[in-house]
């Protein structure tokens, strides 16, 4: 799996305002030996679809004053055709490969943190899955942090800010798209086949569920570094294992 004893990907799903982001920021102020030793993290590549997404809002409000149509979504901005959905996993995977292209030869050891949330309504998370590269599947170990519907409806009130709604960390959804988009999610479907592998494409993806139900993401303190520590050991486990097949 890797040989440096760190991550290659780690895909990071969840609700909206789960903590998703948090975690990452929480990481990424860490020392590198720190990060390294204790959570089998490299020096740290980002992919969010949520910039792709802003970016398509964006472009469609442009064109909107321009007297043209609109591209991807509508006057309010919901996604016009629902394969828009799988098309973001199929950016994922193209951002991934330049990435990897571009890299240096005596690059830091990274690890790519891939994030974003699916609900059922668009898909799913099944959905998503199916259109992940077998180039990032046969990487990837899976975090799921996992919250209940209202607390993501209440960190995703509390985090919006209006001057920065385009901010990875201070976006938000009105109540009503945050329900219709994420409130019923297929993750449970997804992974109760298996407490511990996600069969997708004939590929075995190790996963940990990160309880996040009392919200220790918010703080970033060491509540926060207790527990991740402890899934992204577990996770490690299972992911060098099945680099070993067992």
């Amino acid at each position: 799996m890797s040989d440096k004893n760190l991550f290659n990907i780690i895909l990071l799903i969840a609700r909206p305002a789960a903590g998703k982001s948090e975690i990452i920021d929480y990481l990424k102020k860490m020392s590198p030996e720190e990060r390294r030793q204790r959570f089998h993290v490299g020096g740290i590549d980002e992919i969010d679809d949520f910039p792709m997404i802003w970016a398509w809002f964006e472009e469609d409000d442009l064109l909107d004053k321009m007297g043209h149509p609109r591209l991807h979504t509508d006057s309010e901005g919901y996604f016009i055709q629902i394969y828009l959905w799988n098309l973001l996993i199929e950016r994922i995977g193209l951002e991934y490969q330049k990435k990897q292209r571009d890299l240096p030869h005596d690059a830091e050891a990274l690890t790519t943190f891939i994030e974003f949330s699916r609900g059922r309504e668009h898909g799913g998370y099944r959905s998503a899955f199916s259109h992940l590269s077998r180039q990032i599947l046969e990487k990837t170990a899976l975090l799921y942090v996992d919250v209940t519907w209202e607390e993501s409806l209440r960190k995703n009130r509390k985090r919006f800010n209006p001057e920065r709604p385009d901010s990875i960390l201070e976006h938000s959804l009105s109540d009503a798209k945050l329900e219709r988009l994420y409130k019923e999610t297929d993750w449970r479907e997804v992974s109760k086949v298996d407490p511990n592998y996600l069969a997708v494409e004939g590929i075995q993806v190790p996963y940990v569920v990160f309880d996040n139900s009392d919200d220790v993401t918010t703080q970033r303190g060491d509540s926060l570094g207790i527990r991740l520590e402890q899934a992204l050991k577990h996770l490690w486990t299972l992911y060098e294992n099945r680099s070993l097949g067992k």
